[in-house]
């Protein structure tokens, strides 16, 4: 019984360290997808939709922006290493910053907490945050061959009209703030998700601040991204 027990200990640290793994180049601990669940994937998701579902015409503009812009696409082959750079540089400079890095194929989510964002119950950047923001835009700069689709999320409290519409603000004061700092306006989407893509559970209060977050997703830009 004692063994077995030794066993079950030993079988389950393999799989704790098996969800664990060290990015290469800050190493930053990193949680498995399997690990993390599906929550977090969630805005990633809800981006990729909505830009597979946006109407031709836009689709056609959004690809003369962006070839006026002299932005063309990443090569076929080099997509994950392009993607694993920026990434790298991205969790070397948000580390202790209060914004997340999650990856998600081949796409990169960053997860900027309202509560650190905004001003209370506000669309309006905290003053406090733009270093953050800027520290960002540099590294958008260099990697500029991605959408960056800027994404409001809110949690479940207050009608969803005014969480949509909340959501929407939000979304659009980050995208303005990376326009007026010289980010091309070609690469730019905003949307608000409103209460529809929680990844925390709105019954409780630590639930529903994760919820109220904007996400700012990094598509690499391909032939098949719009």
């Amino acid at each position: 019984m004692k063994n077995l027990l030794i066993m079950i200990i030993i079988t389950s640290l393999g799989m704790l360290s098996a969800c664990e793994t060290f990015d290469a180049y800050t190493g930053e601990k990193k949680v498995s997808s399997t690990a993390k669940g599906a929550g977090i994937g969630a805005g990633v998701g809800a981006v990729i939709a909505y830009l597979k579902n946006k109407d031709e015409p836009s689709k056609e503009r959004k690809k003369k922006m962006l070839q006026a812009a002299g932005i063309g696409a990443v090569a076929g082959g080099g997509i994950g290493y392009y993607m694993d750079s920026q990434e790298a540089k991205l969790r070397k400079t948000l580390r202790e910053s209060g914004v997340s890095v999650e990856r998600d194929g081949d796409n990169i989510n960053l997860i900027m907490p309202g509560n650190i964002t905004f001003v209370t119950a506000g669309h309006d950047l905290n003053a406090d945050f733009n270093q953050v923001l800027d520290s960002v835009i540099l590294v958008l700069q260099e990697f500029n061959q991605t959408i960056i689709v800027v994404a409001g999320h809110t949690d479940s409290r207050g009608s969803t009209e005014y969480n949509q519409g909340l959501s929407e603000r939000r979304a659009n004061s980050v995208a303005q703030y990376l326009l007026a700092k010289g980010v091309v306006a070609a690469r730019i989407e905003s949307v608000g998700f409103g209460e529809n893509h929680p990844i925390a559970d709105n019954s409780t209060e630590e639930g529903r601040s994760l919820n109220r977050r904007v996400e700012l997703s990094l598509v690499p830009i391909t032939i098949n991204t719009l």
